[in-house]
């Protein structure tokens, strides 16, 4: 038989040795499985290891998890086929006219290949080769052009087909059509403040954002044959986004259409070519791989946890509080920004979303002034995505602080690229504080859509 270990001491065990393990630099996939694995032999038997399988197998067979690879495919075929810089080339000559043009052309390139990747790094790294460089030949503040290119990049997380709101739905059990059109009006708040500031801060002091110089703008007719080029990536993404929000397709079966329909448009920018189909194929393994370890480890973990009685432990410790469900609501969403700091947005997921919906769904819809339930589960997750989107702009282990350090010139110091995120950090913040005093920003249009 195993131990005997009160709720208290079991919580300060299992998170204080995954913190340290964290902090020793071991990766999470593997400290996750391992410490459940070391726990559930002290509280149980051998018997208990049973729990391994019974928590793995069934997202193994999670048929919504399929449309993980496929979309992270679609996005290295597009990436690989070099429709990226096209894309920002085009929007670069449309927008750099304007003060503060450049970085403001990088969000609106990095929005739109949120909608094409749903992963942070490609779109951070991508920016940061081509924009950046762009930026700082014109003479651009390097930290308007840093924060630009890591806010707009995190926006992958948040506007659909987003990897993370496809993971979210199957832990939390709802649906991920729901999901990803209840994220997209707060996506393009968070774009639209983005480029607010950019634009607002460049007409105050025109030196942060110059325009480009008039020999480098193009004529009206140029512009229309330039966005004639964007076509075919545009279309794909309508396409895949229509068919998930109309119903028509299940996001699996959208996933598929987008990862058939990058190759044709690989094959129109003639891009379309053995080294880039082998290329996108090993991303999709590492991606994928990563984060499917990550959810075994962190599933394994949590389920032991809550096992142990962890979740009325939680709900007992938040309630004693006193602070209401608004307080409750806020304590959470401090607790997921600090964890942000420190952990990966696959880990956080796992080790917080199965404990906090429970809490967020016995305090009821009635509580934050919503009339539905599913509004209620909606919402909370919606502001769960915009938190993680925090995360990756979070010093000291912002995972965009670190994709843009792997790409900037050697001459930008860490700290400019840490001072480069606060500024949008800070819309970040208001951006989440706006949706959860405003729901109807989240739940708006999937009531619209569904009814």
């Amino acid at each position: 038989m195993g131990i005997e270990i009160s709720i208290e001491i079991l919580t300060l065990l299992m998170f204080g040795s995954l913190l340290v393990l964290l902090m020793a630099g071991m990766p999470l996939a593997f400290v996750t499985g391992g410490l459940a694995c070391v726990f559930l032999f002290i509280l149980g038997d051998a018997n208990t290891l049973n729990i391994v399988p019974s928590r793995i197998f069934p997202m193994m067979t999670n048929y919504q998890l399929s449309a993980i690879p496929l979309f992270i495919f679609m996005a290295a075929m597009l990436e690989r086929a070099g429709l990226i810089g096209e894309m920002f080339d085009v929007i670069y000559k449309l927008l750099g006219s304007v003060k503060g043009g450049l970085a403001s052309a990088t969000i609106i390139a990095s929005t739109i290949l949120a909608a094409m990747v749903g992963v942070i790094g490609a779109a951070v790294v991508t920016m940061g080769i081509i924009a950046l460089p762009a930026m700082l030949a014109r003479r651009y503040d390097p930290k308007i052009a840093m924060g630009a290119i890591m806010a707009g990049g995190t926006l992958g997380i948040l506007i659909p087909p987003s990897i993370l709101a496809i993971i979210y739905a199957v832990v939390a059990e709802q649906s991920v059509g729901e999901l990803f059109i209840g994220a997209v009006l707060p996506g393009l708040l968070l774009s639209s403040l983005y480029i607010l500031y950019v634009t607002v801060r460049s007409y105050l002091n025109p030196d942060l954002g110059p325009p480009i110089p008039i020999e480098d703008r193009v004529d009206n007719i140029e512009k229309l044959r330039l966005i004639g080029r964007m076509a075919a990536p545009i279309i794909l993404i309508i396409v895949v986004l229509g068919l998930i929000f109309s119903g028509v397709a299940t996001p699996v079966e959208a996933a598929g259409i987008g990862t058939f329909g990058a190759f044709i448009v690989a094959a129109i920018h003639r891009r379309l070519d053995w080294p880039t189909v082998r290329e996108a194929c090993l991303t999709t393994l590492k991606a994928t791989s990563m984060v499917l370890w990550i959810m075994f480890g962190a599933t394994i973990f949590v389920g032991l946890y809550v096992l142990e009685g962890g979740q009325e432990f939680v709900q007992a410790s938040l309630a004693a509080t006193g602070l209401g469900p608004w307080g409750i609501l806020i304590i959470m969403q401090i607790l997921l920004i600090i964890l942000g700091m420190f952990l990966d947005w696959v880990g956080i997921l796992l080790l917080c979303v199965p404990i906090f919906v429970p809490v967020i769904k016995a305090l009821g819809a009635q509580a934050f002034g919503l009339d539905d339930p599913n509004d209620l589960v909606l919402w909370f997750g919606v502001l769960y995505l915009v938190n993680m989107q925090m995360s990756f702009l979070s010093p000291p282990f912002g995972y965009a602080l670190f994709y843009l350090r792997g790409v900037a010139p050697a001459h930008i110091p860490m700290s400019d690229i840490f001072r480069s995120a606060l500024p949008f950090l800070a819309i970040q913040f208001i951006g989440l504080a706006l949706c959860m005093v405003f729901p109807e920003i989240i739940t708006w249009l999937p009531r619209a859509v569904y009814g």
